[in-house]
Order: C-alpha cells, then sequence, then structure tokens
C-alpha cells in the first residue's frame, strides 16, 4: 500500500536573512486529510529543476494560491506597484510545470493563483482589479482581522452541465469562498470554463480533452475542507484522481490514507 506523492508549489520569501521556499499548512492539511495524498514542497528553483524527473516521481501536482499575482509580462500586460506584489521564481517553476503536467496526464489542481498561473501557462490572459468593471461583484475579501471572516462562504457559483466539476458536485448552483482581486480574462485555447460567478467571472476551468483530471478553482477549498461538503467533494476528487495515476504506475492499490 502507498500513500500517492503530490508536488506542492511554493512561494520564495525573504525573512530573517535567509530565503524560504513556503507553502501555508491550510494547503497541506487540505491534500493530506482531504485528497489523501502525501504534499511534497517543490522548491520554486525555476531551470535548475528537472521537471521531467520531478512528474516521473509523483502522482499528482497542486498549485497554491499565494498574496503574490502572475507578472503580467508573462501574458503581455504591464507591471506596476498595485498589481504586485509579485514572485518571478515561483512563475518560473509553476507555468512550465503546470504545461508539463498537462502534457503527461499527472492530475492537477490549481487553486486561486493556480488557476491564474494555469490559464497563463496553456495561453490566457488575466484581468486585474476586476471588483472595477462595470456590473462587476466585488470578489476581495470583506475588510477583517478574522480569516473565518475574510473566507466565509458566501459567492454563488453556476456549474457547467455536463462538465467536469458537474461530475464533481452535480450541475447547478454551489457556494463558495472566492477571494480575489483578479482573474481570468482571455481563457487558454485548452481550457474550457466549468463554473462562473453571478456577474461572469470564470471561477473554474478544465483542460480539454485532458489525460487527467486538470482543474483550476478561483475559490479556496482548502480552508473549509475539514467542514464543508463542497470543499470536501473537491479534494476527494482530486485524491481519487491522484490515487488513479499512482495504480497505473505503480500496478499496485494505492493508499487513500
Amino acid at each position: 500500500m502507498l500513500q500517492p506523492l503530490v508536488a506542492v508549489s511554493t512561494d520564495v520569501k525573504q525573512f530573517e536573512n535567509y530565503i524560504w521556499h513556503a507553502a501555508p499548512q491550510q494547503y497541506l492539511e487540505a491534500a493530506l486529510l482531504g485528497a489523501g495524498v502525501l504534499p511534497v514542497l517543490l522548491p520554486s528553483l525555476g531551470e535548475k529543476l528537472d521537471l521531467d524527473e520531478l512528474l516521473s516521481g509523483v502522482d499528482g501536482v497542486m498549485i497554491t494560491g499565494s498574496k503574490s499575482n502572475v507578472h503580467p509580462s508573462l501574458y503581455g500586460g504591464d507591471a506596476s506597484e498595485e498589481n504586485g506584489p509579485y514572485d518571478p521564481a515561483r512563475d518560473a517553476t509553476t507555468l512550465p510545470l503546470i504545461s508539463k503536467a498537462v502534457e503527461r496526464g499527472v492530475p492537477l489542481l490549481a487553486i486561486c493563483r493556480g488557476i491564474q498561473e494555469m490559464n497563463v501557462a496553456l495561453g490566457g490572459t488575466l484581468a486585474t482589479e476586476i471588483q472595477d468593471r462595470e456590473g462587476a461583484l466585488d470578489h476581495r475579501a470583506p475588510p477583517s482581522d478574522i480569516q473565518d471572516e475574510r473566507f466565509a462562504i458566501r459567492q454563488t457559483l453556476s456549474i457547467k452541465p455536463g462538465s467536469c466539476l458537474a461530475g464533481v458536485f452535480g450541475a447547478g448552483e454551489i457556494k463558495v469562498n472566492s477571494v480575489h482581486r483578479q482573474a481570468i480574462d482571455r481563457l487558454g485555447p485548452k481550457l474550457q470554463a466549468e463554473a462562473v460567478a453571478e456577474d461572469g467571472t470564470v471561477e473554474a476551468v478544465s483542460v480539454r480533452d485532458a489525460r487527467a483530471f486538470a482543474v483550476g478553482v478561483q475559490w479556496h477549498p482548502e480552508y473549509w475542507v475539514k467542514s464543508d461538503s463542497i470543499s470536501q467533494k473537491m479534494f476527494k476528487a482530486f485524491g481519487d484522481a491522484v490515487r488513479a495515476h499512482a495504480t497505473a504506475r505503480h500496478g499496485v492499490r494505492a493508499a487513500a490514507e
């Protein structure tokens, strides 16, 4: 019985006179407890990494959310102080990782910043400060010092009938905790919209004709995975896909926990 390994993206931080590569604990716990997989932190070392070798040794990839944004130069935009902060080392790692994971059929779950990286990696663009658009909802977290209030489940999404996520949640509406100020603008040609908010903002995507589970969500299923059924179903679907990939690779049944 083997517990599948999932590579998890990291942010690059500088403090205590060191450069750190880190991921928030909630994503790691959600992978372990919600998906039943073992998260392995992938340093954001860009071209120093052999991503083909990495993807031969793991059974899935999870791209986390982050305070930083994808650098606009990667999708034809203009960088600005208001749009930052940026994390170019992460971009140099996650964008090629996403492309290779999709190409090789390694299960992929991309969350918040992750869906934006996924769209850029696959040829799409991003819109910034979407709350300023005419007719747009304010998708940002409500002002609060309490994280549970900031990440409250408050936004309604419509799941497209016949989509990958319709198989996870059923078609119709779900409630999520979408917390963001930029979003997909032009959808990458390899992607299809899976769910949209009431103002039309794309909140989930999947890869067309994917060889394996390859989904990006703009909301944060990791935050309430212990108590919210929608969040639990999201991670279970990812975990099931990872275990199926692991079984195909190793020729034995992969452990669920």
